[in-house]
């Protein structure tokens, strides 16, 4: 069985260029050594250490629908929760097992719930008046 380095993904919402044109569908390869020492150099990472995220994922996306060269200020105008689904999707091909990538893949495990948290009621204490 050869190595698979390269897994597609669908984004949550999407990425809107400057045309309007929304792009959901890319690629994503695995990450090597130096995607993650080179960005340390970059004088934005040095600057806020959040930044590292953006730079090793314009490094690690090989297409994001029409896009194929995916730069820093695209991933920079991602939504949050594309971003987010982009950091865990890159943890789980890139650190997870054989599994939990299959899983992955496959649709049933998505790797990241993107819905809102349940909102459960808090009872009131006793004593206190409900406004």
């Amino acid at each position: 069985m050869a190595l698979q380095t390269e897994y597609s993904f669908t984004l949550p919402r999407g990425y809107v260029d400057s045309s309007g044109t929304l792009h959901r569908e890319g690629n994503m390869r695995l990450a090597t050594a130096a995607d993650e020492i080179e960005p340390l150099r970059d004088p934005r990472v040095r600057e806020n250490e959040a930044y590292l995220t953006v730079v090793v994922l314009s490094r690690v996306l090989s297409r994001l629908g029409t896009i194929s060269s995916v730069t820093p200020r695209v991933v920079e105008s991602l939504f949050a929760s594309d971003l987010a689904y982009l950091q865990n999707f890159y943890s789980t091909v890139n650190f997870g097992t054989e599994e939990e990538i299959q899983r992955l893949m496959s649709g049933e495990d998505p790797p990241l719930d993107s819905s809102p948290p349940p909102v459960t009621e808090v009872e009131a204490e006793p004593g206190s008046e409900e406004g």
